[in-house]
């Protein structure tokens, strides 16, 4: 979702986050603070996150041109298999990309009032907007002849008239591989001879709009990659010198993801509505790994850590070791708190559609809930550890 930003400041944030402290669960193994890096500083923890973004940006620039491939492959030659294999690149495309979204909302390259994430990941769709659904077999800019297929034509049509106009993205690429998800206990079912002519009307355009989407979507991870490579005129030169103005940057994105976005737009909205249109990744059912990558995504950056696509890790100066200098046991306690998300995180069950529904006191709803709780608790820990850094103005997005 691409939600209006709403700021509050740290004097607020504490009581925009509060909520009932949530128990450690016996599943989540306490993570040990790491004794603080000898001489760690703003410029060296601003430094070493700009090459853990480059990293994880790379890599999901990688697994998307997987993912092109085997959308060329669907392309060339519809089949079963390849339709699979589609679907199989774009999820695996999804894990290195969800751990990006700490990355957010303090108006960097993703997110300016210039960047390109509403193209990248809006949700959630309308998916008539697109193409064919039940019972309205003519709609979408798929089955309209007269609108033209390219990549600039599809960014103007994204978000236009509404936000769940979705034409681009993850989202568009994810429907058009898997259809409506018209099941109970699956994902879509979408056919391959969508794709073939003489199956179903419109199988040209259908075949030239993923192909134009997943050309776009590459095109935009490519100007991310770009914008963190460690070249003189980048943004990531700018953040480097940011000192104690980047880490605020940092905590942002990680205050924000974990209570504005995930806890409350991602987790609480589908909570209450026990709507499927709710859910982040509705067609294919892989919304339950979105929540563990987003929560992935905010320990990476706390710990300075990111396990690479190549089994390496990527470690150094961290938020977790400049707080640690200051106050070890908030320290340790926000990290305890950050692997209990991740551990809540990964006991949600697929489908996350079924999760959501049922009393309130449903298995399902409790791990959602349990999920919440720790989320909320993890945001309150982040300010706290914000202020113990130094920073007494700390901006988050609202639920």
């Amino acid at each position: 979702m691409n939600p209006v930003l709403k700021p509050v400041v740290l004097a607020a944030a504490l009581a925009l986050l509060a909520a009932p402290v949530m128990a450690q669960p016996a599943a989540a193994a306490p993570v040990k603070a790491a004794a603080a890096q000898a001489g760690t500083t703003a410029a060296t923890v601003a430094k070493h996150y700009a090459n853990l973004v480059q990293a994880s940006y790379d890599d999901t620039l990688a697994s998307t041109l997987n993912l092109q491939k085997a959308v060329q492959a669907l392309i060339d030659a519809p089949s079963d298999e390849a339709l699979k294999a589609a679907r199989k690149a774009w999820i695996d495309a999804r894990e290195f990309y969800g751990q990006t979204e700490a990355f957010r909302f303090y108006g960097g390259p993703i997110d300016d009032k210039n960047g390109p994430e509403g193209r990248i990941n809006a949700w959630p769709m309308d998916e008539s907007y697109v193409d064919y659904v039940k019972d309205s077999p003519n709609a979408g800019i798929i089955n309209n002849r007269k609108v033209t297929i390219s990549k600039k034509q599809l960014s103007s049509l994204n978000e236009r008239n509404g936000e769940e106009n979705i034409a681009t993205g993850w989202h568009a690429i994810e429907f058009l591989l898997w259809g409506q998800d018209l099941s109970t206990t699956g994902p879509g079912e979408r056919s391959f001879e969508d794709f073939v002519d003489g199956k179903k009307p419109n199988a040209d355009r259908r075949r030239q709009y993923l192909k134009v989407v997943t050309e776009l979507l590459v095109d935009d991870l490519r100007f991310l990659t770009k914008a963190w490579a460690p070249t003189a005129g980048s943004y990531r030169a700018k953040f480097e010198r940011g000192g104690m103005e980047s880490v605020r940057k940092m905590f942002v994105g990680l205050g924000s993801l974990s209570r504005g976005e995930l806890a409350g737009e991602r987790l609480e909205v589908a909570l209450a509505s026990q709507d499927q249109e709710d859910e982040h990744s509705c067609f294919s059912d892989n919304t339950h790994r979105d929540v563990v990558n987003n929560a992935k995504g905010i320990q990476n950056v706390w710990l300075g850590q990111y396990k690479r696509a190549d089994g390496t890790t990527l470690a150094g100066p961290s938020l977790r070791d400049l707080v640690a200098e200051k106050n070890p046991a908030l320290a340790e306690r926000t990290s305890k708190q950050i692997a209990a998300s991740v551990a809540a995180a990964e006991g949600i069950q697929a489908p996350f559609d079924r999760e959501i529904v049922g009393a309130k006191d449903a298995p399902g709803r409790l791990r959602v809930q349990k999920t919440i709780d720790s989320l909320v608790q993890q945001s309150k820990d982040l300010v706290e550890s914000a202020n113990a850094a130094g920073i007494t103005k700390l901006t988050l997005v609202k639920p």
